[in-house]
């Protein structure tokens, strides 16, 4: 498996499960199936609501021979309700509980919003939190404490502009070694590539395939279906592949880590081969033709009447 490698020599694979979307019943078998065909990377989140499910998976997986944890590499995120530094720790710690493992190989600050600790999800303005009343900075610090008590090996950040990676890097001890954003041939971020790369910090692309399978009240009618594009689908018709293989192999030819999500196991087994496609520079080329700057998370749901955050402030564009 191809990867990317951080400063201290640690080797992250680049395609990974992604196991936002996946239902309660149905990601357990995703991560004994994609553990099984040979993933080593899987990307989690408590907000997904499914890490006790991917626990047990992980630890039938271990006790079987399948893989040992040494061999896996597992990431998770702090949700936006444990912003504050004193519940940074216990964030993890439960993580770590419901997914039955010591430490953590990537930590990420699951966005630049903070609200109250009460809450799962804000239900009105009253429940977002200014990031001037609980800056990035002070849960960044406490975040560089969990790699110092080996609770995690390294740390970084998702759904993070240019500007605020800035921000972050004039106060950070730790430096962030990864932004998790999304990306795909409609969104495809270049100066945040050219960015990333100067300042040594990785990227991975969520929802590579255009979350197309993401709940409606996320989408807009009429949009554009990236796994449908008709230059996509040529590209695949060249090389015998998929759409998916496609623009899977894009995103690693980018030399960026990608995270599809599927609980499909002919999926799976499709999206880890995506890694032997190999795109030509005509290939590149016509995709790199094919971008919209068009989100699909949008985060517009961040934005409410009399609230912090806007568009224009979540993206700094």
């Amino acid at each position: 498996m191809k990867t990317v490698q951080f400063v201290n020599g640690d080797h992250m694979p680049v395609i990974g499960l992604g196991t936002w979307k996946s239902n309660p019943g149905e990601v357990y078998n995703a991560v004994k199936e994609a553990l099984r065909l040979g993933y080593r990377h899987i990307d989690c989140a408590p907000i997904y609501g499914n890490e006790a499910e991917i626990g047990r998976a992980l630890n039938e997986s271990f006790k079987e021979g399948v893989v040992s944890r040494d061999q896996l590499w597992i990431t998770s995120k702090l949700w936006n309700n444990a912003h504050a530094p004193k519940d940074v720790q216990p964030a993890l710690e439960k993580t770590l509980s419901d997914l039955k493992i010591d430490s953590l190989n990537l930590f990420l600050v699951h966005w630049p919003v903070a609200i109250n600790r009460e809450v799962l999800f804000h239900k009105s303005a009253a429940d977002l939190i200014s990031l001037d009343s609980e800056p990035i900075s002070n849960t960044w610090s406490a975040m560089e404490t969990l790699v110092d008590k080996g609770l995690c090996e390294h740390i970084g950040v998702s759904n993070f502009s240019v500007a605020k990676l800035e921000a972050l890097l004039k106060t950070a001890t730790l430096m962030p070694e990864m932004n998790q954003i999304e990306l795909h041939p409609y969104l495809q971020q270049p100066k945040m590539l050219d960015y990333c790369k100067s300042e040594n910090i990785h990227l991975t692309a969520f929802a590579p395939l255009g979350s197309a399978d993401r709940p409606d009240r996320l989408k807009l009618d009429g949009e554009p279906v990236l796994l449908e594009d008709p230059v996509i689908q040529q590209i695949a018709d060249r090389h015998n592949a998929t759409p998916a293989q496609i623009l899977i192999s894009w995103a690693a030819h980018r030399q960026t880590v990608v995270i599809p999500k599927s609980a499909k196991p002919q999926r799976i087994k499709q999206n880890l081969e995506a890694i032997d496609v190999s795109l030509s520079t005509t290939d590149m080329q016509e995709i790199a033709a094919l971008d919209r700057h068009r989100r699909y998370i949008s985060g517009s749901f961040w934005v409410m009447d009399g609230g912090p955050y806007t568009i224009k402030n979540l993206w700094d564009e």
